[in-house]
């Protein structure tokens, strides 16, 4: 009996272009996020960092209500509301250790996932370019990195002029806000590109997860160990920390806390962005779709 194959039948259809086509990739990413074990308490201890600080800006502005918890000028100090402080906030280790613990859960399975199961090649059999599906990546990691940096620095100068009643702060610090803009992006691009660099790396999504913390803390280790044997400040620019929190400062008009120039630092974060793109474009694959 003979059998009649057929062939392919081309499709007349016509595709709809989508303004934002990364935006489901990024959603779906979040949604995921939230059903990783561990993920939702980690993501409440996180926001811990941000309701202190705010609570030490409401104290700031009724110190004589708190008195008894302060002595002398040091408590006048430690709450004194000024860049160091939000310069504080964005950049304690507290703070940058919570970041890295979201990127562990929430961004390790981002592309070792895709890679594991050959999803790729879906992706990419639709209208979807290379450069959507990294915003959609990138877009999750930047969901939950501005939740802990952004939307708490906008908060912390919302409540500081209502509980003081008047525009003064922002008039002492006029740059305030755009440093807090500023960090934030630049922190959340940083992490991001971080955390897909390291996930393009292994189809075990663990291994990964291991990789984005032992990197974090083993540059700091690192430079612990060179800085305790020769004594340079130079030696910070191993550390992924140190230099976030050197650029931190000079973002924030304080006081460096290494004797470094800022710059340096910078190129160093720049340089991983850079190295994130690179093996991104090479790991990345799958077939085009021709119109």
């Amino acid at each position: 009996m003979p059998i009649a194959e057929k062939g392919y039948a081309h499709w007349d259809g016509t595709f709809i272009e989508r303004r934002l086509p990364w935006w489901p990739i990024a959603r779906l990413g979040v949604r995921l996020a939230f059903k990783r074990k561990f993920f939702k308490p980690v993501f409440t201890v996180s926001l811990l960092p941000a309701v202190i600080f705010l609570a030490g800006i409401y104290m700031s502005e009724r110190i004589e209500d708190f008195q008894f918890m302060f002595r002398g000028r040091s408590g006048n100090r430690l709450l004194a509301v000024d860049a160091a402080y939000f310069k504080t906030y964005f950049t304690v280790e507290g703070t940058l250790f919570l970041m890295v613990m979201l990127m562990v859960l929430a961004g390790a399975s981002l592309i070792s996932d895709d890679l594991k199961f050959n999803s790729l090649q879906l992706y990419f059999s639709r209208p979807l370019r290379k450069r959507d599906y990294w915003l959609g990546k990138m877009g999750t990691l930047f969901f939950f990195l501005l939740i802990v940096t952004l939307v708490p620095g906008l908060l912390f100068i919302l409540f500081k002029v209502i509980f003081a009643g008047s525009f003064r702060f922002l008039a002492d610090f006029p740059w305030i806000p755009l440093s807090v803009v500023a960090y934030s992006l630049l922190a959340a691009f940083f992490f991001a590109c971080y955390t897909l660099l390291l996930s393009s790396l292994s189809k075990n999504r663990r291994y990964v997860s291991i990789l984005i913390f032992l990197v974090y803390i083993l540059s700091d280790v690192v430079y612990g160990i060179f800085n305790g044997i020769f004594h340079e400040p130079a030696f910070c620019l191993l550390s992924l920390k140190c230099n976030l929190q050197q650029v931190g400062a000079f973002l924030f008009r304080a006081a460096l806390p290494y004797d470094v120039p800022w710059v340096y630092s910078f190129l160093v974060l720049a340089a991983v962005c850079a190295l994130s793109g690179f093996v991104l474009k090479r790991k990345v694959r799958g077939v085009e779709v021709i119109k």
